[in-house]
């Protein structure tokens, strides 16, 4: 690496769960090409890794530490912390980026999110955890998305879209080992100590980008926060709109698929609580092979179908009865939502009408997927008083018009012919 980064026309923007857009920049050797996609690793490990987590902590919170809260009340401190790490992620720290503090965001974000896991541990109150584990944990974990997004595209030129589904893996990866750690130390060393071992693997790997991780080249000018003429193309408006709907519903098995196993009785609670590890699983398969496809065929030609079929999945939820299915149904979900997530930004990309502005046209849709997440989880934690057909069924819904959106987005954007990559 270059030990002082230069200035560039624009940078990479902000994305979701590792997506990086698709500045032009220097190939460079294959070492350090590994060294950059082993930073952008850790820090969705602990980033979207951490958000990825919250259905451990929606479980253990329903029956313990905030029993006598109601499961939407209880959904909204995750959902706070996916809104922050997104909103915060894709749009605030964009001019902190440009202004070339890129370590100053490592360094924010590795010490907001450990401090507020440490807060989390010595929590008693559900307002204590709201603003530990919500605020603090979440703005933490936007600090840190943004650089290992924005540095990604300057040291590939070919295969960003598999590349980037390699770093952003680093998400899925943590949302299965962090839910295991807390799961088994929990009953043995209790909930505060449990979470604290989980802020100190936070530390010692975030260690790694705070030692190393630099950018090549920073923006000779400072993006604008906000571009009203993007807002006058069609298929990024409509591409937009189908992300508030797919981030509104996509979250929600995430976060209520071991209640569901557990309330009828498919299996007993440790069991259950490997669902969530299933799906995480899933989720690491669908960040990684289908991106490598969409370096071939276009990001949107990939986005429609999986979200399609998310949809589909979840309409079928209510109809598992038995373990083999709840597992079939969460490596399912999990593979087809982690595509949605991971591919989201390369297909933004195509639809920028200026590259130099791809970070803000990416920031001002995240935006969107932001309000998505934060509704989305909470709403189905009130629709679950009515039963398990009604969350299921808003699932199900939020996808499909994701689905419908996204594919009015490409239909506009190339026409009916699906020759063409897009």
């Amino acid at each position: 690496m270059d030990p002082t980064p230069q200035h560039s026309p624009a940078h990479a923007g902000a994305a979701p769960d590792g997506i990086a857009s698709l500045d032009s920049s220097q190939t460079l050797e294959g070492e350090e090409k590994k060294k950059s996609d082993d930073q952008a690793f850790f820090m969705m490990f602990n980033s979207w890794g951490i958000a990825n987590t919250f259905g451990a902590y929606q479980t253990y919170y329903e029956s313990g530490l905030l029993a006598h809260e109601s499961p939407s009340n209880i959904s909204w401190i995750g959902s706070i912390q996916a809104f922050l790490l997104l909103f915060v992620g894709g749009l605030i720290t964009g001019p902190i980026y440009d202004a070339g503090y890129l370590r100053g965001l490592v360094i924010a974000g590795s010490v907001l999110g450990v401090t507020g896991m440490m807060m989390t541990s010595i929590c008693k109150e559900y307002w204590q955890v709201v603003l530990a584990q919500g605020v603090l944990v979440g703005c933490g974990s936007g600090c840190l998305l943004l650089p290992s997004v924005a540095v990604m595209p300057q040291y590939f030129t070919k295969r960003r879209a598999f590349a980037t589904g390699v770093g952003a893996a680093g998400s899925s990866l943590g949302g299965v080992i962090y839910p295991i750690v807390f799961h088994q130390l929990q009953p043995r060393i209790g909930f505060g100590w449990a979470t604290r071992v989980i802020a100190f693997i936070m530390l010692g790997t975030l260690m790694i980008p705070i030692l190393v991780m630099r950018a090549r080249a920073f923006p000779s000018t400072r993006r604008p926060l906000f571009d009203k003429n993007i807002l006058r193309s069609v298929p990024y408006d409509l591409f937009s709109l189908g992300e508030f709907f797919g981030f509104m519903g996509m979250y929600i098995p995430f976060y209520y698929a071991t209640s569901y196993s557990i309330s009828h009785n498919i299996a007993n609670e440790n069991i259950s609580f490997y669902l969530l590890t299933l799906l995480n699983v899933g989720s690491i398969f669908g960040r990684i092979v289908p991106n490598f496809f969409a370096d071939l065929t276009g990001p949107l030609n990939i986005t429609f179908p999986f979200i399609l079929l998310c949809s589909v999945i979840a309409f079928s939820w209510t109809s598992v009865h038995s373990l083999g299915q709840m597992v079939v149904f969460c490596l399912f979900y999990g593979c087809f939502s982690g595509t949605f997530v991971s591919i989201t930004g390369p297909a933004l990309a195509t639809l920028s009408n200026d590259m130099s502005l791809v970070g803000t046209h990416m920031g001002m849709s995240f935006t969107f997927g932001a309000l998505g997440l934060l509704v989305g989880n909470p709403v189905a934690g009130v629709l679950l008083k009515k039963g398990w057909i009604a969350p299921a069924t808003f699932c199900g819904t939020a996808n499909i018009l994701a689905a419908l959106c996204i594919l009015g987005a490409r239909v506009k954007k190339a026409g009916w012919n699906l020759k063409v990559k897009v």
